[in-house]
């Protein structure tokens, strides 16, 4: 797995005119990124991450193979909402879906705001990645199953703060609007 930091450039700010200073990062590069399928099942108040490579067609099929597992026995119908990715669009990926008995509901085009799974990948990145850079990718995904078993032992936290929103805040939306 990974071990050594690597060192990039990035910029910061500078006065205005003059040239923008430059400071060694001691983050990994993004190419270097850890990909996670997520899922959360509100009758039981659990979240599952999954990672094992990058994204695919035959990643999207492994996950949602592991997803059988992590949810048996099935007692009630199970519908995945998923962006419009090729893999997950693929018809392989369709076809292992139905044989394993999960409907897929894919959104439409550019609409992260419909998807459930986003509001796992916010409060992620509000506990683990926020402000804070890892030295190691090792470290990062370490970190990354911590704040999953954290979450997991609190499933009324994971059902409050993850349960979609289906009426719109009149306050909030005008502050959006207005920003």
């Amino acid at each position: 797995m990974w071990t050594n930091p690597i060192f990039i450039v990035i910029w910061i700010w500078a006065l205005l005119g003059q040239l923008a200073a430059n400071r060694l990062s001691d983050c990994p590069p993004l190419s270097d990124r850890i990909n996670w399928y997520g899922a959360y099942d509100f009758s039981r108040g659990q979240a599952f991450l999954w990672q094992e490579g990058g994204c695919n067609s035959e990643k999207s099929i492994q996950f949602l193979q592991q997803l059988a597992l992590w949810l048996e026995p099935l007692s009630c119908p199970v519908v995945i909402i998923w962006d419009g990715a090729p893999w997950h669009r693929a018809k392989i990926v369709q076809e292992a879906a139905t044989a394993l008995g999960f409907t897929l509901l894919p959104l439409p085009g550019y609409s992260p705001d419909l998807n459930p799974i986003e509001g796992l990948w916010q409060w992620m990145r509000q506990e683990v990645t926020q402000n804070h850079c890892y030295q190691t990718m090792t470290e990062l995904f370490d970190a990354c199953k911590n704040f999953l078993s954290r979450i997991n032992a609190h499933p009324l936290q994971i059902i409050s703060r993850l349960w979609p929103k289906f009426d719109l805040d009149p306050d909030l939306e005008k502050f959006l609007i207005s920003n």
